[in-house]
């Protein structure tokens, strides 16, 4: 591709001129107007007057070229003990028919779905059915529970909800179909119409008028053609946590999205078309909006579908299983996958079973890699591991070592450097850029390149003031770190109150709001703390109201019952302390910040402004009788 500097300096510098060029790698039926245009909120938009449809640039282009016969798609479920392909041309025809069922239902350009769905490739098809008609698409993770669900389905105002009876994980059944009828019962807006694929062996729970089995409607109904979108045209809506516990409806348009998603392909990830991709991570996610269903499939790859987990299914050799038995070329999961297999194989023996010789890369990201995961899963693969870092909001990588430009050096602990466009700065808290080594805000000079989000969903208010708004001119990360003196990228961690569980960001003021919900509970304060496997975890600190007389250990299980209940198991929330006081400044606020660095055995200082420093002991006493926290667990 040339020279990484080269590339980037020009992204930097010249960005029209740049995207231009990237922007001839997809198919266009009509050319953008305007590469860099803003729209009437005053925000940056890209490749306007631009006609295209990903649906067809991920499908349909490639049947075209006479490539309908080459695998698309891999679904794998241990848990189910099944393996299906799907040929692009099969693919194509399954996704036109749901299209079809989608139009039956009067789902038209600009309308909202959500699809609450296991991994499974009625997923898949759904998500590319909507991109097809220009539906905009709404994938909740299934591991949320009917609160988290119902806020989602007010905020997009689904007109038709695509489901299944339940999804499997181990050795349980999830049953997504009651979840969906509670979070419906819960929500203000009713969607007309339910479509859910019914897997073997579950009750009917079937909702007369409203719910439709997917066969049923399938079967009878007349395939849908693509439509003409504009570039700028939302593709899907992905909810990401917010500081203020309400979600975010990060929105992703067409064209930007199709650009990105092509050239991250070759440039990040260097991959060829007919490669097999696998990224291990779940459809409810931004990873596999990306990587598992848009960017291989754009790019004519092989995507695996992936129902199971890195261990349990049935052992830690999982992984080497899906590689072995489908060639795998690039595998992209989370640090906490490998973090999983090493507890249960320690010395990688699972790996000799199998021939993963068709591996080329392994990419980590979503979380923190820490470098002794990073260090076993290097001396085990003997294969780049690639460490990069990027958002829900962005939608791929902000900085990566790019093995498709210009591989470099690694060191452990960084994402290494910028990915074209993401002009990165680290600012202190009055605006300045600081030196070289020193930590502060990590941001993005604006505009942000192609396929990060342009605005919010129907809130470019909120949008504003949750990303733009502390340094003007500058996209606010929410994430610290530093860049050295190469240019390396170091993320230590989030600025605000979203957490990274297992590289699922969840919001703790959130959690806050649910517990201070008991009636019990005076106040409260849940701080993220390290975690060997997930990466952090949440624990709460609770003040009972003045002559509560409850069980402790009862009303423990009543706290963490709540957060499940409202958030979903995905919270890992299984320690609330009960406690006499939280330690406070004079003005009244929480020391959050000095209770992790307690709790995590880092260094701190008691700040002059705290109210009572004999708090802090008390705090220490609570870890240690717990046993919770890297300070007192042992």
């Amino acid at each position: 591709m040339g020279k990484y500097s080269d590339l980037f300096n020009e992204s930097i510098q010249n960005p029209e001129q740049f995207w231009k060029e990237q922007s001839e790698i997809i198919h266009w039926f009509q050319e953008p107007k305007t590469i860099l245009s803003k729209d009437k909120d005053d925000l940056y938009r890209w490749f306007e007057g631009g006609k295209l449809n990903t649906s067809y640039l991920a499908l349909d282009y490639h049947i075209e070229k006479g490539k309908g016969d080459v695998t698309a798609l891999i679904y794998d479920s241990p848990v189910t003990k099944q393996i299906k392909k799907y040929s692009y041309s099969e693919l194509r025809d399954e996704v036109a028919r749901f299209a079809g069922v989608l139009k039956h239902f009067s789902v038209t350009k600009g309308d909202t779905v959500i699809i609450y769905m296991p991994m499974i490739p009625e997923a898949v098809i759904t998500m590319l059915a909507c991109a097809r008609i220009g539906a905009v698409h709404s994938v909740v993770f299934g591991g949320f529970a009917p609160h988290e669900l119902a806020v989602r389905i007010d905020d997009s105002k689904p007109k038709l909800i695509v489901t299944a009876s339940y999804g499997v994980e181990v050795h349980k059944i999830i049953p997504y179909k009651p979840m969906l009828d509670e979070a419906i019962h819960q929500a203000t807006h009713k969607p007309s119409n339910v479509v859910i694929c019914q897997r073997p062996d579950m009750e009917d729970l079937m909702h007369t008028g409203r719910d439709h089995y997917w066969q049923d409607v399938i079967d009878n109904v007349e395939p849908a053609g693509y439509v003409e979108l504009d570039a700028t045209d939302p593709l899907y809506i992905l909810y990401t946590s917010g500081t203020t516990g309400k979600p975010k409806g990060v929105v992703r348009d067409n064209g930007g999205h199709a650009v990105a998603m092509k050239l991250s392909m070759e440039a990040v990830y260097d991959v060829k078309p007919g490669d097999v991709f696998w990224a291990a991570s779940d459809v409810g996610w931004v990873v596999g909006h990306s990587y598992i269903v848009y960017a291989p499939l754009l790019f004519g790859c092989t995507t695996v579908l992936y129902e199971g987990k890195p261990v349990k299914t049935p052992d830690a050799g999982a992984f080497w299983r899906v590689i072995s038995e489908h060639r795998v070329n690039i595998l992209f999961t989370a640090p906490t996958a490998f973090r999983a297999i090493r507890k249960e194989d320690p010395n990688g023996e699972l790996k000799n079973k199998y021939d993963i010789s068709s591996l080329k890369y392994l990419f980590l990201a979503g979380e923190r890699t820490d470098p002794p995961t990073y260090d076993w899963a290097k001396d085990l693969l003997e294969l780049p591991i690639i460490d990069h870092w990027w958002q829900t909001e962005t939608g791929y990588a902000i900085c990566a070592n790019l093995m498709g430009v210009e591989p470099v050096a690694v060191k452990a602990g960084s994402a290494t450097k910028p990915m074209f466009g993401f002009n990165v700065k680290i600012l202190d808290e009055e605006g300045i850029e600081v030196k070289n080594g020193q930590k502060g805000n990590i941001v993005i000079k604006l505009p942000l390149p192609p396929g990060c989000l342009p605005t919010l969903w129907k809130d470019a208010d909120n949008f504003k003031k949750s990303y733009l708004s502390q340094y003007e001119g500058y996209y606010l990360t929410g994430d610290g770190g530093y860049i050295d003196e190469d240019g390396y990228l170091f993320v230590m961690g989030r600025i605000d109150d979203v957490i990274n569980v297992a590289g699922h960001r969840l919001s703790t003021g959130e959690m806050e709001e649910i517990l201070a919900s008991h009636p019990a509970v005076a106040e409260c304060a849940v701080i993220g703390i390290e975690d060997a496997m997930k990466g952090q975890v949440p624990i709460g600190f609770v003040v009972l109201k003045d002559g509560v007389v409850n069980e402790p250990l009862e009303l423990e299980k009543e706290l963490i019952h709540l957060i499940r209940e409202e958030i979903g198991a995905i919270a890992t929330f299984k320690s609330a302390l009960l406690v006499k006081r939280l330690p406070k400044t004079r003005s009244g606020k929480i020391l959050r910040k000095t209770m992790r660095k307690i709790a995590d055995g880092e260094e701190y200082s008691v700040p002059s402004t705290i109210d009572d420093p004999t708090i802090l002991d008390e705090i220490i006493e609570y870890l240690r009788a717990a046993k919770i926290g890297k300070a007192f667990e042992k």
